[in-house]
């Protein structure tokens, strides 16, 4: 077993029900505290299978009052390239899933329009959005409280894929392009903007992930160059890796509790 570079806070649980109910805590954590600290909360949400299990949780236990629904302020990492109503939607199965559920603001909630004719004038605007909402606090780029990604068997994140045009982007932080292994474009965060964030957490579930989580958290700096969620390092900010145990069944990291 080759040694682990844990850059990341890595919980492993037993089953994907469990990771989601761990990612939901602390979810809920992570709000609490920016509330708190700040006054409210600035959430980029994620879009794909994965999610939609954390989403129902949060949407479940909305009743409780443990979430501060009101102050949250929600962005969307990525988003693909159909109308807001699309089933394929990351927004709308976000919104059927958990923002219908929740007392949030609908001013607060900022879909990627990403299915615009000019997709970069469109990702110019969402980063300006951003900018004007989202406190840079010291530096020039906004800081997240938290962004909730997920990771794909490719080592994709939020829309950067591997031998894209997203991944050299320093400067701006929304950029919209074609994926050509999608045969389609993406709007997604850039990774100036993603590694600003306060917290970034990922949310990997299933078998057919474990070799992604084991390149990311491994020492092999050439398979960590083939991944983009390996380039995922907050700057001054704490990365959370949250896996069940198919996903990690790789790494050697036991579950919580064994």
């Amino acid at each position: 077993m080759a040694k682990m570079e844990h850059h990341a806070r890595v919980i492993v649980e037993r089953t994907a029900e469990q990771a989601t109910a761990a990612a939901a805590n602390l979810f809920k954590t992570i709000v609490c505290e920016a509330v708190g600290q700040r006054h409210r909360a600035h959430v980029a949400l994620a879009g794909g299978t994965t999610p939609h299990a954390l989403y129902q949780k949060l949407a479940a236990d909305a009743t409780s009052g443990e979430v501060p629904w009101r102050e949250v302020e929600v962005f969307f990492g990525d988003e693909r390239d159909v109308p807001q109503d699309h089933v394929e939607s990351n927004y709308h199965m976000a919104q059927r899933v958990l923002l219908d559920h929740v007392p949030i603001d609908p001013s607060r909630v900022h879909p990627m329009p990403a299915d615009a004719q000019d997709m970069q004038a469109a990702a110019e605007q969402y980063e300006a959005t951003i900018r004007k909402a989202v406190p840079a606090e010291g530096g020039h780029v906004p800081r997240f409280d938290l962004v909730l990604l997920g990771m794909g068997g490719d080592g994709h994140t939020a829309s950067l894929f591997p031998n894209t045009d997203a991944l050299k982007e320093h400067h701006r932080l929304v950029y919209a392009g074609f994926v050509p292994v999608l045969g389609r474009n993406r709007m997604t965060f850039t990774y100036p903007l993603i590694n600003a964030a306060r917290n970034v957490m990922f949310l990997v579930t299933g078998g057919d992930k474990a070799e992604a989580v084991l390149g990311v958290l491994g020492d092999s700096d050439e398979i960590r160059k083939q991944l983009p969620a390996a380039a995922v390092k907050p700057t001054n900010g704490c990365l959370i890796m949250v896996l069940d145990s198919a996903a990690a069944r790789l790494t050697g990291i036991a579950p919580a509790g064994a």
